[in-house]
């Protein structure tokens, strides 16, 4: 079994599955659009890239013929940029196509939710199949949870062993599309209680991404407090400053310069001496 590969610092997700160019012109669909967008996030600051990939409608999916292309096209242009597809359903999608996906393409990395992989009771021995493929042929799982609850659920699945391993790449969501109410930065600590409870037995590689204005100061304070980050229009359109971004580069931009703040200001800390402090 070969260990992980570490999730990267800023990955950026440029389209997501919903969003399109009545949402923002900038928005990469086509596989020309997606590959400058992440030569110009490279460039911008991101390590990442959260890959989603569109029909000749411009609809979300799965295809993996259309993943293969965009990951050798990516691969050529952008070098060293970590790539990692997306298994979302999108009200498109089973559990079982998902899976038949990972499997047929084999990715390094693929993001998938443990509530699209359990929708039902019966799919648990699917799942746990699943799982332990993934980790027996090197296919790091980032683990999507969209509440605590959820975190709580897969911790759960852990211990049965429907999910296993003792170290797990995690992301965690706050806020939604559909959100009236925009994530807060504290909305975090709801889930980093159950992971610091766990911390004897297991560890975590974890990313958070935010939706809405507020994207920029919810990373902030994931990168504070030592999380990985993700950013980009598949989650949030604006600046911090409630402005709308120009494009995904400007995204990375801004919170890559938020990023380096936050690991400046860490080393300063400890360069310190006991009586500077």
């Amino acid at each position: 079994m070969t260990p992980s590969r570490p999730l990267p610092r800023l990955m950026v997700a440029p389209n997501g599955a919903r969003r399109g160019k009545a949402d923002h012109k900038a928005l990469p669909i086509t596989l020309e659009e997606i590959v400058a967008t992440a030569v110009a996030c490279q460039k911008a600051g991101a390590d990442g890239l959260h890959l989603h990939v569109r029909d000749k409608e411009g609809k979300h999916s799965l295809d993996t013929g259309l993943y293969r292309e965009a990951m050798t096209a990516l691969e050529h242009a952008a070098p060293d940029l970590f790539l990692q597809v997306t298994s979302e359903a999108a009200g498109r999608y089973s559990a079982d196509a998902q899976q038949a996906m990972i499997r047929e393409l084999r990715p390094p990395s693929a993001s998938v939710a443990l509530r699209e992989m359990l929708c039902a009771s019966t799919e648990v021995d699917s799942a746990r199949a699943f799982y332990a493929w993934a980790q027996d042929n090197g296919v790091d799982v980032q683990h999507i949870v969209y509440t605590a609850e959820e975190l709580r659920w897969l911790l759960e699945c852990i211990d049965q062993e429907v999910v296993p391993g003792t170290h797990h790449q995690l992301q965690l969501v706050l806020g939604s599309y559909a959100g009236s109410v925009l994530p807060r930065p504290c909305d975090l600590e709801a889930y980093l209680a159950p992971l610091n409870a766990r911390s004897a037995d297991l560890t975590f590689d974890w990313m958070v991404c935010a939706f809405g204005s507020t994207e920029t100061a919810c990373l902030a304070h994931a990168a504070a407090l030592g999380g990985k980050v993700r950013v980009g229009f598949e989650n949030s359109l604006w600046n911090a400053d409630g402005t709308l971004a120009r494009d995904n580069a400007a995204r990375v931009a801004e919170v890559c310069a938020v990023l380096d703040e936050t690991a400046s200001v860490h080393k300063a800390g400890q360069t310190l001496s006991p009586g500077d402090r």
